[in-house]
């Protein structure tokens, strides 16, 4: 297969070959119809003609006929000769421009027994002259016959022309919208046809964008789209080397660091315990702090494990149908000790939704945030789960009546390891990770999670596509 530009050369040139086609066949129609109209009206002209001489020729031989009987004039009927061969002449002419034959037979039998009228004795030629001139009236009426033929003849190859002139028309019209509709067709079906390659590609800078790089791209279709499919497939290949090695990295680092942080952690108690001798007071207060901060690097150690953990796997979904109002009520239950402890309130509300998802990876998503809501929640407070099914999408709404997140944290609240300012006094300090792996499962299952700021309580919203 050749080029895009090759590709759309040819998809233009078979377009644009349609209409082209059409309109040369046109102009072909166009002059063959000029040229029969001309011929048409010269044959029309010819007849014309020829009527009006051999109306002429008749009215002399008319002429010449009845005075060489009334004065036996040898020259006056040498011009009757004339005059007839020159009738049948016009006679002749009218045939070669399409007036049929058996027309002329009455006029040539009627001018031949005129003709016959010319030879006889001298005594009878006034009798002669009476009969031949009621013969020339005959002559006349078959001569206003055949003007009358000429003329039907003529309106007859008129009326044939336009009509012939009307079908082109009407048959080159079907053909030129036909060509159109043909043409548009062609242009939709290339469209489509050259599209489909970009398609795959935006799809697939989409897939390395959310980093699912597990699935190969191998894009068929024009020699530059394959040349592009190949270096984004070595890129894949690139960024799953490269994702492996921050794995790796971060194993190493985080195992090389828990050892000194446990014997850290380990001789600051023995220190705290006493069993180097008694500590004075600055000493305890030294221990302490010491012990402290080994614990909270522990702690942030354990979360860059636990992100990269969830980064990792939020690739590797395994989904099936899942009822999603009862993963809501099964998340509250396995929290319950924590919300019963603050005294809460939490309702779950919402039609049964049954949608493909990973139960485990959404469970967490939605475990994680409504952990956040119990904790930032105020005594007594309530939290809300909702779960709202529209045409094109599932919604899952969690709501608390805590402080909400400040404005200045919005913008960054699903960042790794962020704590907002707003934090919970009587609750041990977050990690900072909650947020981020909801944003990561979520992003997987092709959906978005986004902070609405509708008041000044915390309130969170899930989006997951109904078409999975």
């Amino acid at each position: 297969m050749g080029s895009f530009r090759q590709l759309l050369l040819v998809a233009f040139l078979l377009i644009a070959a349609l209409p082209g086609a059409t309109a040369l066949r046109a102009v072909v129609v166009l002059g063959r119809l000029v040229a029969q109209s001309s011929e048409e009206a010269e044959r029309a002209l010819a007849l014309n003609g020829a009527t009006h001489a051999l109306a002429a020729r008749t009215a002399g031989m008319e002429r010449t006929a009845r005075q060489s009987l009334v004065l036996s004039d040898a020259l006056l009927r040498r011009r009757f000769d004339e005059e007839w061969r020159s009738a049948r002449g016009a006679l002749e002419q009218m045939t070669e421009a399409g007036l049929g034959e058996p027309d002329f037979a009455r006029w040539r039998k009627q001018a031949e027994d005129i003709a016959e009228l010319l030879h006889g004795p001298a005594e009878t030629a006034l009798e002669r002259e009476r009969l031949a001139a009621a013969e020339f009236r005959v002559l006349d009426d078959i001569n206003a016959e055949l003007a009358a033929h000429v003329q039907a003849l003529v309106g007859s190859r008129d009326r044939a022309l336009r009509e012939q002139l009307y079908a082109e028309r009407t048959r080159l019209m079907q053909q030129v919208w036909a060509s159109l509709v043909l043409a548009a067709l062609l242009a939709i079906a290339f469209g489509i046809w050259l599209a489909r390659p970009f398609k795959r590609l935006e799809r697939a800078v989409v897939q390395l964008g959310e980093e699912r790089l597990d699935e190969a791209i191998d894009i068929r279709g024009p020699a530059d789209v394959r040349r592009v499919s190949q270096q984004l497939e070595w890129l894949r290949l690139r960024l799953t080397e490269l994702d492996a090695d921050k794995a790796r990295f971060l194993r190493h680092v985080s195992h090389e660091l828990k050892t000194p942080l446990a014997a850290l952690r380990e001789g600051a108690a023995l220190l705290e315990d006493g069993v180097a001798g008694q500590l004075t007071g600055d000493q305890a207060e030294v221990v302490r702090i010491l012990r402290q901060n080994t614990l909270s690097l522990q702690a942030q150690i354990e979360a860059l494990l636990q992100f990269n953990a969830a980064a990792f796997e939020a690739r590797q979904l395994r989904r099936r149908p899942t009822d999603l109002l009862a993963m809501l009520q099964a998340q509250v239950d396995a929290q319950r000790l924590q919300w019963q402890a603050r005294r809460l309130e939490v309702f779950v509300e919402g039609p049964p939704v049954v949608l493909a998802v990973d139960p485990d990876k959404l469970g967490a998503a939605i475990g994680n945030l409504l952990s956040n809501a119990i904790r930032f929640s105020p005594p007594g407070g309530t939290i809300r789960l909702n779960l709202t099914e529209q045409p094109d999408r599932v919604l899952i709404d969690v709501r608390d009546q805590g402080p909400g997140v400040a404005e200045a944290d919005r913008t960054r609240v699903f960042e790794p390891f962020y704590r907002g300012e707003r934090q919970p006094r009587d609750a041990a300090r977050g990690t900072g990770i909650g947020l981020s792996i909801v944003q990561e499962y979520i992003a997987a299952h092709g959906g978005t999670v986004r902070l609405v700021t509708d008041g000044e309580a915390g309130h969170f919203r899930m989006e997951l596509p109904h078409d999975q």
